[in-house]
């Protein structure tokens, strides 16, 4: 009886440190080096915009969404992810190239949808407590990016 309380807490413990792991671990982190949490966004909203170099709506919609971000950065969080896997220095090189003014993400671990979009451009909307409330489809503007939220805050 003594083993099997001996191993039953080794396993709790176990368990318990990976849960804790897992608690504490961000779900991404952007170019700059900042990590997050999805459902840690002191109340925020959440927009997360995947696109691609090869992607002309992608790159047709990018000045709208630095205006996204210049009007609403204080209270929305706004990223761009690469569809295509590129390095450091590549994702730096693109977005001095296409002058991308928000935080881009270099390494996502663990996201609110299943998998990356199957069409570019596509856009997720995250509540503040990490749930996807949204996935847009296609060039997105900073007033259609707005509504959304507001009519999703209204839910």
């Amino acid at each position: 009886m003594k083993k099997l309380l001996v191993v039953l807490i080794a396993l709790f413990a176990l368990l318990s440190g990976y849960g804790l792991n897992q608690y504490l671990e961000p779900d991404f982190e952007t170019l700059n080096g900042n990590t997050y949490k999805w459902h840690n966004s002191q109340g925020e909203w959440t927009v997360v915009n995947y696109f691609a170099q090869w992607c002309a709506p992608c790159l047709r919609e990018l000045p709208e969404l630095n205006e996204f971000y210049h009007q609403y950065g204080d209270t929305i969080r706004l990223f761009a992810i690469s569809y295509d896997a590129m390095s450091d220095d590549e994702l730096l090189a693109m977005q001095k190239q296409h002058n991308i003014q928000f935080q881009m993400l270099k390494a996502l671990k663990n996201a609110p949808w299943n998998s990356a979009p199957t069409g570019l451009p596509a856009t997720y909307i995250i509540s503040p407590d990490g749930k996807l409330m949204s996935q847009l489809k296609g060039e997105q503007t900073a007033v259609k990016l707005k509504q959304t939220i507001d009519r999703l805050k209204a839910l």
